[in-house]
């Protein structure tokens, strides 16, 4: 685990999408752009399913915010694969903070273990796509893991009614 490297949110008010992870992975981490991983879909994942006008390169992330994108991850001092990250390094009030005070229009959880953690639920009482509406909160996604880890639960579907709700 490398806890020396973090990637840097991006962030700003009023977004209109923020891309939510558990953590970087340690590939991300090494190279400090996030889903680095050649293996990882979700570059691929956010351009066939409409959210951006062309596939971007993971060290393009930074280049997105001004398309409206965001990212950021739940644990932002430590890296690995989901199973690897201590639960003591796993900050929801941090990220709640962050969210009240950027106030994006969606979140997107890019994995049902991120969005678990955030609604504390285990990861199998989580349902991919639109969450209920909570006004306390933007809209929020739950999309499937764009990790090669993740492969035997991969559809782009959820990808693709995200894609429609922030273009409409």
């Amino acid at each position: 685990m490398i806890n020396s490297h973090r990637l840097p949110d991006q962030l700003r008010s009023n977004l209109r999408l923020v891309f939510v992870g558990t953590a970087a992975s340690t590939r991300s981490a090494e190279l400090g752009h996030y889903y680095a991983h050649p293996g990882n879909r979700f570059w691929r994942a956010i351009h066939e399913a409409g959210i951006t006008p062309r596939r971007y390169q993971p060290g393009e992330f930074a280049s997105l915010i001004a398309l409206g994108i965001g990212f950021t991850d739940l644990c932002k001092t430590d890296a690995g694969m989901d199973h690897q990250i201590a639960a003591e390094t796993i900050d929801v009030p941090g990220f709640r903070a962050k969210i009240e005070k950027y106030r994006p229009r969606t979140i997107a959880f890019t994995s049902k273990k991120a969005a678990s953690l955030f609604y504390g639920r285990p990861s199998a009482a989580i349902v991919l796509g639109r969450q209920a509406r909570d006004a306390m909160w933007p809209e929020i996604f739950v999309l499937p893991s764009p990790s090669g880890a993740a492969s035997g639960h991969w559809t782009l579907e959820p990808w693709r009614e995200l894609a429609a709700w922030i273009a409409a």
